[in-house]
């Protein structure tokens, strides 16, 4: 049995990220992100991962039991929703810090997408990635799954890179829950 999916990106897409987060007190979901996590998991049954880069982690400004510390503060103001993140993978290499070998797994290579996939039989072509950054949407088209644009904090000059097919999200979505809104509309196309 596969199940389908919802990758994330953590810091911007779901949270307000002040810099390298790794203070769960400072943890602030977006609006209307628990009430559309709900939604896609409890009632359009999708597994919810998220999938991030923490190179925050080798420059030395937080740990990992840090990020992990933020991670499960997520969950925990998400179960007010009735919602949790399923699964969380980082990346906490960079290639000034760590090398191109180890740092492979940092968005936009779909490498965590992978490990996910594998590990919890995810069907990739029933698939989406949500996030705010051209990474995220390398990183899902990369994996071969449909890719959502949130307009949270990206900026005019990125928004014209998204002209090349590599970097050009399936959708764009003014918030999360609009995002939310497009994948249901998208899976009902295919009933």
């Amino acid at each position: 049995m596969s199940y389908k999916a919802v990758f994330l990106d953590r810091d911007d897409t779901i949270n307000y990220d002040p810099g390298y987060l790794g203070d769960p007190r400072k943890v602030k979901l977006y609006p209307g992100v628990g009430e559309g996590i709900a939604k896609l998991k409890n009632d359009l049954g999708f597994k919810i991962i998220v999938i991030s880069n923490q190179s925050g982690i080798t420059r030395g400004y937080l740990t990992r039991k840090d990020v992990d510390a933020v991670n499960s503060k997520i969950n925990q103001l998400l179960s007010d929703f009735n919602a949790s993140v399923d699964d969380f993978f980082y990346c906490p290499y960079h290639p000034e810090f760590d090398g191109e070998e180890k740092s492979k797994c940092r968005k936009p290579s779909p490498l965590m997408v992978f490990q996910a996939a594998e590990k919890h039989k995810v069907d990739l072509k029933k698939s989406y990635f949500i996030g705010d950054q051209l990474t995220d949407v390398e990183c899902g088209n990369n994996a071969g799954v449909k890719t959502i644009l949130v307009l949270n904090k990206i900026s005019k000059k990125e928004i014209n890179n998204l002209k090349s097919p590599e970097k050009k999200p399936n959708f764009v979505a003014i918030d999360f829950l609009n995002a939310c809104k497009i994948i249901e509309e998208d899976i009902m196309e295919k009933v």
